[in-house]
């Protein structure tokens, strides 16, 4: 069922992506060669308690997870995507590291993306992240009163085929409000004018990703972390944005 929130929810909601916002903003500029992903998982771990919020990750157990998950931020390194299981692994020149935070403050959710590159930048990596970018900032445009949500899947999947990256359906964006993971669904690709109507009140996660050279993935042993099925980088953006009468309210925007 699609709960649409009121303006003071929507506020509310504010709240807590300005917080998410700022804990990605402090991670981008910590993500450099020789850190620990454990540290950073730490780090997150003393903000969110410091704040005294609520990670939405931590004891997360979904059907597609071998939960519970016992983090509070999910760290994916190259041709991971979504969903990684920090680990003791140390960041190196080069790597292609996406970064995913979800938290509750006050009772309220958000939950926002960023793919950040490890020291020296590889052109194709760039170019990658540049296209779940500029896909996420396509369906924001169109994320308006009385369009539908196959308006914002296909302006995801147009600038992906037109970057010459395949798209996966299997995980996609989604409803949020007071929990984490609300109705609707959000596919990356899908026919522009079809799917549920977007209302003044519906808060969504938008979140594109691309894996370079494929469409396929895998779970991980450790029964998180989802990988590209070749090996190829991966790349994920993801903003918590509130469709209103005067448009589109991107609440997970860095100051």
């Amino acid at each position: 069922m699609v709960e649409l929130k009121s303006p003071g929810e929507i506020a509310r909601m504010r709240v807590a992506g300005e917080f998410v916002a700022d804990v990605l903003a402090e991670l981008r500029t910590r993500a450099r060669v020789g850190v620990n992903l454990l540290d950073l998982e730490a780090y997150v771990r003393d903000r969110i308690r410091d704040r005294g919020a609520v990670s939405c990750y931590w004891d997360y157990a979904p059907s597609f997870g071998r939960g519970p998950f016992r983090n509070t931020v999910c760290l994916s390194v190259n041709d991971a995507v979504l969903h990684g299981l920090p680990f003791d692994y140390v960041l190196r020149d080069g790597d292609v590291l996406s970064i995913d935070l979800a938290v509750g403050v006050d009772g309220w959710v958000a939950d926002s993306a960023i793919t950040v590159i490890v020291g020296t930048a590889a052109e194709a990596d760039l170019r990658l992240v540049r296209a779940t970018e500029e896909a996420l900032a396509a369906a924001i445009a169109v994320a308006l009163p009385g369009n539908r949500i196959g308006d914002l899947s296909a302006a995801i999947e147009g600038v992906a085929r037109a970057y010459g990256y395949p798209v996966n359906t299997e995980f996609g964006g989604h409803g949020l409000g007071r929990t984490m993971h609300e109705d609707p669904h959000v596919p990356n690709a899908g026919r522009a004018g079809r799917g549920y109507s977007l209302r003044p009140g519906l808060a969504i996660a938008i979140e594109p990703w691309f894996a370079r050279t494929t469409d396929r993935i895998y779970t991980d042993a450790d029964g998180w972390t989802i990988r590209s099925a070749d090996g190829s980088r991966t790349a994920h953006s993801e903003h918590t944005v509130a469709i209103t009468a005067d448009g589109p309210q991107v609440l997970t925007r860095a100051a």
